[in-house]
């Protein structure tokens, strides 16, 4: 079945998906000032992914982009990017289709909240008109230095912990296995402080993470595997992202 992509205007806003090389290669460029890295940042799953671009209305600035993988089920996760990195194999019996959700970066001269919130509609309403039934990535946290993210490390083992059915194994090697290793109580307010935005939104919705982090220095990253079943979003929540989508 064809999928139905996202295209939306609100306030100083437009989402599309790109459907040129040169749209493309905005996208990438954009990733590369995001992530700071010197060399474009490209890999072999931008040919297969579908690229979501947020623009400013005014000027068609590019402020936002991240790409989607849709795959028909747990059995083909082999093929996305999160597979390199996790034991995914708890998830194969996953039945329903499934979206990756990767690259999320926004501009950053832009700090308007309102950027992230209508990529969250626009992604709303592609789950809702694809019938995806889970979405799931991976979770930066900027640099490699755990101790930076003690008290987030904490808060995600104490409240986040994901299904032990659905729990990925560790795969790459080199992890920080906070759950394990982490004894403290978090600060509250610190944990919040320091957890990445697309992660909080994560969990505001009800998602949940890996028992450890994978330590990337490639990217110079720490991320998390996270998921979000589509049918745990409490109502209230779906209420407001559907709002967003019109």
């Amino acid at each position: 079945m064809p999928l139905t992509l996202p295209c939306l205007t609100a306030g100083r806003y437009h989402v599309s998906a790109a459907t040129r090389p040169a749209e493309l290669a905005e996208a990438q460029a954009l990733r590369s000032l995001a992530f700071g890295t010197a060399q474009t940042d490209c890999d072999a799953f931008d040919d297969i992914c579908t690229h979501i671009l947020v623009r400013a209305v005014d000027d068609g600035t590019l402020v936002c982009c991240f790409r989607l993988l849709v795959l028909d089920g747990g059995r083909d996760l082999a093929q996305s990017y999160s597979a390199q990195f996790y034991d995914l194999s708890g998830l194969q019996g996953f039945c329903g289709r499934m979206v990756e959700m990767g690259r999320f970066c926004i501009h950053p001269d832009w700090r308007d909240p309102d950027i992230q919130r209508l990529a969250w509609g626009a992604m709303t309403r592609f789950v809702d008109d694809n019938d995806v039934q889970m979405l799931f990535g991976c979770s930066s946290f900027a640099g490699t230095e755990t101790d930076d993210y003690l008290d987030a490390f904490a808060m995600l083992k104490q409240r986040h912990l994901g299904p032990k059915r659905w729990l990925p194994r560790v795969k790459a090697p080199d992890v920080f296995r906070f759950a394990a290793r982490l004894r403290r109580k978090p600060d509250a307010k610190q944990a919040m402080l320091r957890m990445p935005p697309l992660l909080r939104s994560y969990l505001m919705l009800g998602g949940w993470v890996s028992d450890h982090a994978v330590v990337d220095r490639q990217l110079n990253t720490l991320h998390v595997f996270t998921g979000l079943e589509i049918g745990t979003i409490p109502p209230a929540r779906k209420r407001l992202l559907r709002g967003v989508a019109g």
